[in-house]
Order: C-alpha cells, then sequence, then structure tokens
C-alpha cells in the first residue's frame, strides 16, 4: 500500500479547519504523534504540528530533517506544507513560530500536553486574557482530530482492509502450528516473527498467549508455562500495517474438548455473532454491545464478561469509537465533554473490533475477535480465520 495522498490530506486537513472555524481558533497545536501522522504522514518519535487556516508548520529536531525533506520533495506531502528545524527545545521552537505567525485564539490537545508544559508556554507566550492584555489565549481542545479520524477514507479502509487480510493469512498459520509443548512466551515469539516476516512492521501491542487457568486474565502476560493437551489456549496478536493497526483473537484447545469448553466457547461465539448482527449506521454502540451481553447473561456467563466489546482501530491500536456500556455522562473529566457522546452512535466508515469473552478464574477464558467495517447497511467483517472452535 502507498501512503495517504496529497487529497488525502487536504481533505483531512479541511475538516479539521472547518472545525477550528467553528471553534473561533487562528491555529491547532497538534501534539499527539498519532495525529500527527494522520495529518502529515510522518511517523518520527517526536515532532509537533501547527495548523492554521493557510499552512500546515512540521517541527521536528535534527535526527528527522532528511526523513522531512524527503517527504516534502514527494507529491503526497500535505498541501501547504511548511517545515521547522528544532535547534534547542520543541516548546522554545513552538513559541517562536506561534508569536511569528500572530496568531491569538491558539487551541491545544488538552489531553497531550502537560499542566507544566502549558504553563511554561502561557508564560513564554506573555498569556494574558484580561481588557490590558495581548488577547492571546491558549485554548484546551478535546478530540479535535479524532473526530475526523472515527470515519475512514478510501485510503485508510483499502489499508486496514489490506492489513486485515494479511493479518487472517498469518492467523491461519499460527492456528495450524499451535501445539503442546513450547511455553506462553515461545509461541508468542514466534507469533511476533510470523507479523514481521508476513510484511508487518511490528506487532500492534504486546502479543498475548494465556494457557490453562492463565487464560482467565483478559490481558495476561505470556511467562514459561508450557502448553498442554487438554488446555485452552487464548492467542490475541495484531500488526501494524503502513501505519494502522488489526487486532484478531482465537482461543483454540489443544486436544479433545470438554463439554464445558464446548459451552463458554459457544456462549462467547454466539455473543459475537448476535453484536455483528446488528452492526450498522445509526445504531448505539451501547447497543451493539448489550446484544453481546445478554447473550452471556442468559447462558450464565455475564458476570464473567466484564470489558468493553469492542475498540475503534485506526492509527492507534485503541481509537474511537468505544463499543461498550455508555459511561455516566458526569465521569467526562474532558474540557469537551462531548467528544465521547460524539462517538456512540455508529457511522459508516467506522472501523472497530467486536471481542466477546469470558473469563472463570481458576478454570480459564473464552475470547472471539474480529475486526469489522461500518458499511452503508451493515458490516464488513475484515479478518477472516475461522471461528468454530479449533481443536
Amino acid at each position: 500500500m502507498a501512503a495517504a495522498t496529497r487529497d488525502n490530506l487536504a481533505a483531512r486537513h479541511l475538516s479539521i479547519r472547518d472545525a477550528l472555524t467553528r471553534r473561533t481558533l487562528d491555529a491547532l497545536v497538534v501534539t499527539s504523534l498519532p495525529n500527527i501522522f494522520y495529518l502529515t504522514g510522518f511517523s518520527g518519535t517526536a515532532g509537533i504540528f501547527v495548523l492554521t487556516a493557510t499552512r500546515g508548520w512540521l517541527l521536528t529536531d535534527f535526527r528527522y530533517v532528511a526523513a522531512v525533506q524527503r517527504l516534502l520533495a514527494t507529491n503526497d506531502a500535505w498541501p501547504d506544507a511548511a517545515h521547522v528545524q528544532v535547534e534547542n527545545s520543541y516548546d522554545e521552537a513552538l513559541a517562536a513560530l506561534l508569536v511569528e505567525l500572530g496568531v491569538r485564539r491558539i487551541g491545544f490537545e488538552a489531553t497531550h500536553l502537560s499542566v507544566s508544559r502549558h504553563q511554561w508556554l502561557s508564560t513564554r507566550l506573555q498569556v494574558d486574557e484580561g481588557p490590558s492584555g495581548n488577547g492571546l489565549q491558549l485554548v484546551p481542545t478535546e478530540g479535535v482530530v479524532e473526530r475526523v479520524r472515527v470515519r475512514k477514507d478510501a485510503h485508510e479502509i483499502a489499508t486496514l482492509r489490506a492489513a486485515a487480510n494479511l493479518l487472517s493469512e498469518v492467523a491461519r498459520d499460527v492456528l495450524r502450528t499451535v501445539q503442546p509443548g513450547p511455553s506462553e512466551r515461545e509461541l508468542a515469539a514466534v507469533i511476533d516473527y510470523k507479523l514481521k516476516s508476513a510484511g508487518f512492521a511490528r506487532p500492534a501491542f504486546d502479543t498475548i498467549v494465556a494457557a490453562g487457568s492463565n487464560a482467565a486474565l483478559p490481558h495476561a502476560r505470556p511467562g514459561g508455562r508450557r502448553l498442554h493437551t487438554g488446555d485452552l489456549v487464548l492467542l490475541d496478536f495484531g500488526g501494524v500495517y503502513d501505519g494502522y493497526c488489526v487486532d484478531l483473537t482465537r482461543t483454540v484447545c489443544l486436544g479433545r474438548a470438554d463439554d464445558e469448553m464446548h459451552r463458554v466457547y459457544d456462549a462467547v461465539a454466539q455473543a459475537q455473532r448476535a453484536a455483528l448482527a446488528i452492526v450498522a449506521p445509526g445504531v448505539p454502540a451501547a447497543a451493539v454491545d448489550a446484544a453481546a451481553r445478554m447473550v452471556l447473561a442468559d447462558r450464565g456467563l455475564g458476570e464473567a464478561f466484564g470489558h468493553g466489546l469492542g475498540h475503534g482501530l485506526g492509527v492507534e491500536v485503541h481509537e474511537a469509537p468505544r463499543v461498550a456500556p455508555r459511561r455516566p455522562a458526569s465521569s467526562s473529566h474532558v474540557p469537551d465533554a462531548s467528544f465521547e457522546s460524539d462517538m456512540d452512535i455508529i457511522a459508516e466508515g467506522m472501523v472497530f473490533t467486536i471481542e466477546p469473552g469470558a473469563y472463570l478464574p481458576g478454570w480459564g477464558g473464552v475470547r472471539l475477535e474480529d475486526d469489522v467495517l461500518v458499511t452503508a447497511d451493515g458490516c464488513e467483517v475484515l479478518t477472516d480465520v475461522p471461528r468454530e472452535l479449533q481443536v
């Protein structure tokens, strides 16, 4: 797959600029690295992006000068691109640029800027909103870029579809090779190797291999326990492909599955089918979660499912939307409290996981996870791996 084109980036910038106009902001300071990648295609480990009504400035240090110059020399650089090399500190360079631009109402990503950095910038910029001050304001924002990211464009859908196909191939290979003998940690290393060999840049998160009673821990860490005949083994892994994340879970049985294994597995599989059946534009995300939760509750496993049903996928492996029971409005602590409520309704172009599970301490657990794309009239399951209990 190719990087996002100039047209893709231009459309994203237009949406952000519309949001800035609605908030009467002159500029947005982007410090979230996933958001910087989304708006520029730059994937370094440090940087700041400043977007105004006319241009976008990327600030990086010496380590990334050559990479940024190479990016700007292509036809896929963001429109009206500019680069600022950071000589001393990022915050000094940012303050100098904002002063040079003469912007007054400056939005910043509240969840990605520490209090100490905010205080330093306020002092350095001599922020004074009083009647005799300079009128410069630092305005906290929440989810300005994430609101755009939540609905994938054609380039992102093509990338995620290709990534899911690739992950499905890896998963089918893994399922063919799982056997008694290796430790959880050894099998996790094999999976990571297969991900990179298949073309993923890296695992999207720490691969989970949990055997036997360890599978009762939803986010178990692979250890030295060896896989034995009779174990249920939970395998949760994903990869990053051209900057986008995909994620999949399967639970397999080593040897003959007993009645309890079949009971729990069948309940989880039915819960996933129930959720998939109602995914469509306009459906509340909490309703999708409830569809799966009701099946498990009816099977006596309601208390065994304690996490949300799914999470968004994109440039991060956990992003909006959150497919889970709706949080009380009073629990919100963000400057723009409407961000989460905006994500409550499923919309065409969203990509997220559907991953019900049941976890029984001392016995083990089952989880079944697939990635879905919301279409105009339902959803497309992007991952294609057998969902029956693999023995």
